[in-house]
């Protein structure tokens, strides 16, 4: 694996003062938990917010965002480092193409992250979008395919455009409540997260504003429209997730790659020639009680008296 070059994390001294307290006390929540790196694994289609996210989260324009231009064809891991604590972000392709699943964008995001243990996922998608379809759920299924269900239990789904005004005079909380709803249902089809499961996979839903127009209380932290900050919001989640007892997923050959065909159903062989063993031998013991029972011939009679 390549080497990554991890620098210190100067974004951190760019949020206000209270965003910042936050952050060093959550981090610091982990380091004594003796967590000493943090690697957040962010995914979903394209254009729906992903690297702005990662840059609002590191507090410094550390990937490309460019609102007319594609995104890049490969991940991008960030590493930042502060007061012996190193966190990473790995930021993604868009997992679609042409109104279908990009099956080539998302071998290239596996192979990228063969041997690297992911902490937490990010699952990125639009507030200010109010349907979902099929396409979603492929999406899902994709991400749950590649890297196993329980990813799942260290997930987390971003709404990007949190500062919307909701449509048709709802309140704030009820749009949000919908809006996660409904994408909820998708990730647990996707996901194949069954009813008796909900309480393993208690995905959590943030809101976030990755604007430079978004809003901030007397402190300066970015607001959403209910007054969360949400930065410091997001972390915490993130934090809790690490700290709730489950595994963090070591993304190794067998994990990308499946079972291996060729030993696919190996140990079944004896059993199957066995079992083929006894039914000819069945076979052959019919048909022999069969000739035996059958009326002779009266030529075959014939020739039977003429050897006495």
């Amino acid at each position: 694996m390549a080497y990554q070059l991890i620098r210190e994390w100067t974004g951190i001294q760019q949020f206000p003062l209270a965003t910042r307290t936050k952050l060093i006390e959550l981090l610091g929540k982990l380091k004594q938990e003796n967590v000493n790196t943090l690697t957040i694994l962010v995914m979903g289609k394209g254009g729906v917010g992903k690297s702005s996210t990662v840059n609002s989260i590191l507090g410094e324009r550390a990937v490309t965002v460019n609102a007319f231009q594609s995104e890049g064809p490969r991940p991008v891991m960030v590493s930042r480092s502060q007061a012996g604590f190193t966190l990473n972000i790995i930021d993604t392709p868009g997992l679609v193409e042409g109104g279908y699943v990009n099956d080539q964008a998302v071998e290239i995001i596996k192979r990228f992250l063969l041997d690297k243990t992911i902490d937490v996922l990010l699952y990125v998608d639009r507030l200010d979008v109010y349907r979902t379809d099929n396409l979603d759920k492929q999406v899902v299924k994709a991400i749950t395919d590649s890297f196993g269900k329980q990813i799942w239990r260290r997930g987390v789904v971003v709404l990007t455009h949190g500062q919307l005004s909701p449509p048709d005079g709802l309140n704030y909380e009820d749009f949000f409540s919908r809006r996660s709803e409904a994408l909820m249902r998708v990730v647990r089809l996707g996901a194949g997260i069954r009813k008796q499961d909900l309480q393993d996979f208690a995905i959590p839903v943030i809101p976030v504003e990755n604007s430079g127009r978004c809003n901030k209380n007397d402190s300066d932290e970015k607001i959403l429209p209910n007054g969360t900050a949400w930065i410091p919001n997001l972390v915490k989640t993130i934090i809790d997730l690490v700290s709730n007892g489950s595994k963090a997923i070591l993304v190794d050959k067998k994990l990308i790659e499946g079972p291996n065909p060729n030993k696919r159903g190996k140990f079944l062989i004896p059993l199957i020639v066995a079992f083929q063993y006894l039914v000819v031998k069945q076979i052959q013991r019919t048909i022999k009680d069969d000739v035996k029972k059958e009326p002779k011939a009266p030529w075959e009679l014939r020739s039977a008296n003429l050897k006495f």
